[in-house]
């Protein structure tokens, strides 16, 4: 499917991917839709995220966890042998090499050390392909706190190898059977369960959704992905930025911490949804886990059920600044199959020696299409966010292959 918006070439690349307006607002997108018992939680939230990110300390313990735990920075990888079939210069940001093998590990971190300043004593998230929910689960061993992860039963099947590294690290994982039993009633569960435990408890969201402040605090915490990106192609490439900037879009935290170090730049900044769950190539606004934002909805409005091979791109929206940046014509949003996720990472592993997850595959999908059908003209310079390393995707892999 082609993108749903032309580019505009005269968008304003300043004042993009700053703070949110008043109310946690992108544009007519965001907000703060909850219980009035998770308003106020969420108000704690953000107060403490305004004090602790102004706060050399919190700042410095955080930059040091993700060095001497998380492995950053990650290396820029020029794909080489895949540059020269496509005929662009492909360079992958590997956020695979990390710890727990996701870019999940850098908003985790920023929030348990968030969730222990505040004095809370047990983390509760949501997960879908297992890659948060793993991280939820090292950072709580790493600072002491309890964990507990909701994760679709769907995905519980498909994804069991991250549900034994949750299980090993500590983390009580609730397998959620209601509803299409994946990532959006995980989310679901998991804020209902927040409601009687304000008290004691953080919910570390995964993604750039959910009420105010969420989606800014998240892409803060993932835009490392993107400073590291910006200060790497300032050493590795002639032109000093990438022609494009490629990350897949589930809720989008992966896209959003690459988009955040080239918003003020001439890159073009590409997100790519799978077919199944496209919110931003498809939605309609609507409500949903307390955010304004583009859902998948049937002609009552009723939020309908996303598919895809992906587990963390089977959720039927997208976070309120990607719908934001799609209606300034500042990032494209695009779909891809399946099928071509699945060929995506058998070509990568076998041309680079590397194997993606399937979310990440579905970035470089788009990549081997939109360099054969002329969208990227030849030697472009392509910067790709690798979010994610493919051995949670075995068992999906083997059945297919």
């Amino acid at each position: 499917m082609r993108d749903v918006l032309p580019w505009r070439e005269q968008v304003p690349l300043d004042g993009t991917m700053g703070e949110p307006r008043a109310r946690g607002r992108f544009g007519e997108y965001g907000g703060r839709y909850a219980p009035e018992s998770l308003v106020e939680a969420c108000r704690e939230v953000e107060e403490a995220f305004r004090e602790a990110w102004v706060d050399p300390g919190f700042r410095g313990a955080l930059a040091r966890l993700l060095a001497v735990h998380a492995g950053r920075p990650t290396p820029l990888t020029p794909a080489r042998r895949l540059s020269e079939a496509l005929g662009v210069q492909l360079y992958l940001k590997r956020e695979d090499l990390t710890h727990t093998g996701s870019h999940k590990i850098n908003n985790v971190l920023g929030q348990a050390l968030l969730a222990a300043r505040m004095g809370r004593r047990r983390l509760i998230a949501e997960t879908g392909a297992g890659q948060h929910g793993v991280a939820t689960a090292t950072a709580a061993a790493l600072l002491g706190l309890e964990a507990t992860v909701f994760m679709g039963e769907r995905d519980v099947e498909r994804q069991a190898l991250n549900v034994f590294r949750m299980r090993m690290l500590g983390a009580e994982v609730v397998p959620v059977t209601t509803g299409s039993r994946t990532l959006k009633d995980a989310t679901s569960e998991a804020m209902r369960h927040w409601v009687g435990a304000t008290g004691d408890s953080h919910y570390c969201l995964g993604s750039v959704v959910g009420p105010d402040p969420y989606p800014w605090m998240v892409r803060e915490f993932q835009r490392v992905i993107g400073d590291e990106a910006r200060g790497q192609c300032a050493a590795e490439l002639r032109t000093g930025v990438p022609d494009y900037a490629v990350a897949c879009v589930g809720g989008g935290s992966n896209a959003a911490g690459t988009f955040a170090g080239f918003a003020d730049t001439p890159a073009r900044l590409v997100g790519v949804e799978a077919e199944g769950g496209a919110g931003a190539t498809r939605g309609r606004l609507g409500v949903m886990h307390g955010c304004r934002s583009l859902f998948l909805q049937d002609d009552d409005g009723q939020i309908t059920q996303a598919h895809s091979i992906a587990a963390g791109l089977d959720y039927p929206g997208v976070g309120p600044e990607h719908a934001h940046l799609r209606d300034l014509g500042r990032a494209r949003y695009v779909t891809v199959t399946d099928d071509e996720a699945v060929g995506a990472a058998v070509r990568l592993a076998r041309t680079e020696g590397i194997v993606p997850a399937l979310e990440s595959a579905h970035a470089l999908a788009w990549v081997i299409r939109a360099a054969g059908g002329g969208d990227l003209p030849a030697g472009s310079t392509v910067l790709m966010t690798l979010s994610g390393r493919g051995d949670k995707d075995v068992s999906t892999m083997k059945e297919l292959l």
